[in-house]
């Protein structure tokens, strides 16, 4: 039995499919029959510009009218897509709603209080929260009201040092505060071999070497530690899959056409791996396949 929950999407680092893993993973959780809010809080915009909601982007209502000065709910500016999630969006406004935060009562808490504990429950079952890059108040609203997160990390020379940045200057001082879970770790468009000393052994690997981390590593990118052992010991059986979300032409044509993966090409094979970061809202875990 599943119970209602919020997530945030977030990683101290730009250009990680932060954007792309919220949009995909709020579409399949309604494609499992859930009624979903995706939240976008990235002064970029980019989950709501690639749902085709650009002209919310420009709006003169924004979330500030909710947080900030209380006079509109949520309801105000939540839009419906035709791909069966409901979208809070980003707003050309936003990073002034940053500033605000912190001249406001109980700023940290405003998007819990005033959105996701109102509709959480009651008008949806989970809420997909798309976070900022920076650290700074609406990270820290988002973080407070979810109390859950999902951290997609991109093979390149920063997805690890963004991940230990995360863990040091996010994590770590929320827990002083609040209960704050790790749900999965994500890899995410890759496109080299394991058995390869390159990009994607490098991210996988360390993960899945990690005591704390693995457990939270999807089964779509996870590799038993031996595997590498076998693989320097040349023994390695080159017919395993290859983990994480693989790099595709439908999922970059999909953000260009402004369509989740799903409604762009279903056929898409990594729809599986979005399926599963639902299965992992839906649980509160991993769940590790055997």
């Amino acid at each position: 039995m599943t119970e209602p929950r919020a997530v945030a999407v977030t990683l101290l680092k730009g250009g990680i499919g932060k954007s792309t893993t919220a949009t995909n993973t709020a579409r399949e959780l309604a494609h499992r029959g859930h009624d979903t809010l995706l939240i976008d809080l990235d002064p970029n915009g980019h989950a709501t510009t690639s749902l085709g909601l650009s002209e919310a982007f420009t709006d003169d209502t924004h979330l500030g009218d909710v947080l900030i000065e209380e006079s509109h709910e949520p309801a105000a500016l939540i839009r419906e897509t035709e791909y069966g999630i409901d979208v809070l969006p980003s707003n050309d406004e936003i990073e002034s709603v940053e500033d605000d935060l912190g001249g406001v009562m109980m700023g940290t808490a405003r998007l819990k209080d005033n959105v996701v504990d109102p509709l959480l429950g009651e008008t949806y079952d989970y809420v997909v929260i798309d976070c900022p890059a920076a650290r700074g108040r609406l990270n820290d609203n988002a973080l407070y009201a979810a109390q859950n997160m999902i951290l997609p990390l991109r093979p390149d020379s920063g997805a690890l040092s963004g991940l230990d940045k995360t863990i040091e200057r996010l994590i770590k001082p929320a827990r002083d505060h609040f209960e704050l879970e790790i749900l999965a770790v994500a890899p995410t468009d890759l496109s080299d071999r394991v058995d390869q000393d390159r990009s994607t052994r490098k991210l996988i690997e360390p993960l899945v070497r990690s005591d704390n981390i693995r457990p939270r590593v999807p089964n779509f990118a996870y590799v038993d530690p031996g595997t590498f052992d076998a693989i320097d010991a040349g023994e390695w059986d080159q017919s395993l899959p290859k983990p994480g979300i693989r790099h595709r032409a439908a999922i970059d044509n999909a953000i260009r056409e402004g369509r989740p993966v799903r409604d762009y090409d279903d056929s898409c094979d990594q729809l599986d791996c979005y399926g599963e970061l639902a299965e992992i809202v839906e649980r509160g875990e991993v769940m590790r396949r055997e």
